[in-house]
């Protein structure tokens, strides 16, 4: 058992500092209410404030995707590392809304550097004989990083002093720990090249791909986006609809449907890739439906559930269509493909939420997320349609 362990170690170790970065990427959550009092700005600045993260991780996957494909996987992480630093340092100093622009870009830029890289540096570094359980190590570090952040930043900063800055302190020095395990790691990548040999990448969609592409697409479209609304708005919903001020119970909500997609990804390899995309989207529209439910009837147990429902949706469906892309892509086309499906997902997580900042005025935070609702039920309706229609074609494992 020794044994097995000290093999697991350095994989394990890899998808700590994984999560540590991931949860840096959501830390604010709980606190926009703070910040709101301090700056005193709209709805709609907290969720374009958000958004700016995805403009980070869409242009470094655009632009140096690959980067650790050439120059190592250590060297990518450790100016990740480097970003999550400087985000932590821009809200440690946030004396004006535009420290909180700068904090949000420097996440996404974190964030779009960790998705890949670590991901294929967890699953390297695992034994021989291990990549299923390194798949789901890599899992569990990517969205348990993400659902730790707003369980880490309500607790310490309804719990404890200085609210708006206790956490990012805590945060920092995860980073600097992070840093220094992750040169004690192993590089994987045994031909490394100069950074100068790394060039931007443009999504392709091989024409195999496209009927596959476009359900996908849009299930991944609709999860990421649901997980938008919950990290920016849902605690001002919270706050102000349900009296719930306690900011640790609002990052608990949030850092549930992370937990939960998590589960919804390790349950791909039992259900079967082929069928985890129609049933992450039946999840979807399950998690919608009771969202409007606790908008209408202003219900903490139906937000709770949402998030189960809709996290383990999110996590059934994108794990499906990154499976089934993957497998229609074939292994020249498949990083640039896979790279078009992070763009799409990443799109979702900053349009929708803008959009439902700019009806909180006109119609009231309620009405802008039923809106929110039924634009996204109509889509995942229709990607539902499609796969019942047209059932990917793909191997009965994740």
């Amino acid at each position: 058992m020794n044994g097995d362990l000290r093999g697991w170690r350095p994989c394990l170790l890899a998808g700590a500092v994984f999560a540590v970065c991931m949860a840096g990427t959501t830390l604010p959550t709980p606190l926009y209410g703070l910040y709101q009092e301090k700056f005193d700005f709209s709805e709609l600045t907290v969720t374009v404030v958000y958004a700016v993260y995805a403009l980070g991780v869409i242009g470094v996957l655009l632009l140096a995707g690959n980067a650790s494909d050439a120059v190592g996987r250590r060297p990518v992480l450790l100016w990740g590392l480097g970003f999550a630093a400087v985000s932590a340092v821009c809200f440690l100093s946030a004396s004006a809304l535009g420290w909180l622009y700068a904090g949000r870009l420097m996440s996404g830029l974190s964030a779009g550097l960790f998705t890949g890289a670590a991901s294929a540096y967890v699953m390297e570094l695992a034994p021989r004989g291990g990549s299923s359980r390194a798949t789901l190590v890599a899992t569990a570090a990517n969205m348990g990083g993400l659902g730790c952040g707003p369980l880490l930043a309500g607790v310490l900063s309804q719990y404890a002093d200085w609210p708006l800055y206790l956490p990012f302190a805590v945060h920092l020095a995860l980073v600097a720990l992070s840093a220094l395990v992750l040169v004690r790691l192993p590089e994987t990548v045994r031909e490394r090249r100069p950074l100068s040999t790394v060039r931007p990448r443009k999504p392709e969609l091989p024409p195999s791909v496209r009927p596959v592409f476009a359900p996908a697409a849009v299930a991944s479209f609709v999860g990421f986006a649901l997980f938008g609304v919950f990290t920016s708005v849902s605690p001002s919903f919270l706050s102000q609809s349900l009296d719930v001020h306690n900011r640790a119970v609002s990052g608990l909500v949030v850092a549930l449907a992370f937990f939960a997609s998590t589960a919804g990804q390790s349950v791909v390899g039992r259900v079967g890739v082929s069928r985890s995309l129609p049933l992450g989207c039946v999840a979807l529209l399950g998690g919608l439906a009771l969202l409007a439910a606790a908008l209408h009837w202003d219900l903490l147990p139906l937000v709770v559930l949402s998030a189960l429902v809709g996290g383990a949706g999110q996590g059934m469906s994108f794990r499906g269509a990154m499976a089934a892309v993957a497998r229609a892509a074939g292994s020249e086309r498949r990083a640039a493909v896979i790279s078009a499906l992070f763009v799409v997902a990443y799109t979702g997580i900053s349009l929708p939420v803008i959009g439902v900042g700019l009806l909180v005025g006109p119609i009231g935070l309620e009405g802008a997320g039923l809106v929110f609702i039924a634009c996204m039920a109509l889509l995942v309706t229709g990607a539902s349609g499609y796969l019942l229609r047209r059932p990917v074609p793909a191997p009965e494992t994740a």
